[in-house]
């Protein structure tokens, strides 16, 4: 399963982050339309490696794994670089922090769950946030250069960043309440054990001489 064709194109989509960040690292307009383009090409691998995986049966735990980790790299980095090269302007930086922040929430929520094998599905509120999301990266990895062709391109994006990132406070927030009832039960469930076991020093029973402890 190493080897299966999701698993490689997940693995494609790893390599893509930093060819993403080197791209920007270009000058003129080339820089927002190769970082554009590997950004597309990653979000296509990202939809087809999930539908082959389902459709030929070759789900895996590597893949899981790598999966989630594959898609937070290529926001992260996109996010940082953009702000980096002042895409995404100060005014807007809060934005990217708020997704950039729940990405770290859910990873961590995620992790515990899967400790204590419970599941969180994605919403559809989710998804749309995920979808608004990307697009507001891509309009932005355009940027000056999407300018030129079509005016208010890096507006288009910039306004999509926070309507994505006010849906990201709202499904961040149901990723925690219930990360953090699981954790409360889980917490709840191993107290009441010891306090159910712990002698009462007061009771006589537990000292059969009868003398005090």
């Amino acid at each position: 399963m190493l080897t299966s064709l999701p698993n490689l194109l997940t693995y494609a989509r790893i390599l893509m982050v930093p060819a993403m960040v080197g791209a920007l690292y270009l000058e003129g307009d080339k820089a927002h339309w190769i970082a554009l383009a590997l950004f597309i090409l990653a979000a296509i691998t990202d939809y087809f490696d999930g539908y082959f995986a389902r459709a030929w049966q070759q789900v895996s735990s590597l893949g899981r794994m790598l999966d989630p980790i594959a898609d937070k790299l290529l926001v992260a980095a996109a996010l940082l670089m953009l702000v980096a090269n002042g895409t995404i302007g100060w005014d807007s930086v809060l934005a990217a922090v708020v997704i950039l922040a729940r990405e770290i929430l859910v990873s961590g929520l995620r992790e515990f769950l899967a400790g204590v094998r419970v599941s969180v599905p994605v919403s559809q509120l989710a998804k749309w946030k995920t979808a608004i999301q990307m697009a507001a990266i891509g309009f932005l990895l355009a940027g000056p250069a999407g300018d030129k062709v079509i005016p208010y391109i890096t507006q288009t994006g910039t306004a999509l960043l926070w309507i994505a990132a006010l849906l990201t406070l709202y499904t961040g927030y149901d990723y925690l309440k219930a990360g953090l009832t699981h954790v409360i039960s889980e917490d709840e469930a191993s107290a009441a054990p010891q306090a159910g076991h712990q002698p009462s020093p007061s009771n006589p029973a537990n000292n059969p001489d009868g003398s005090r402890p």
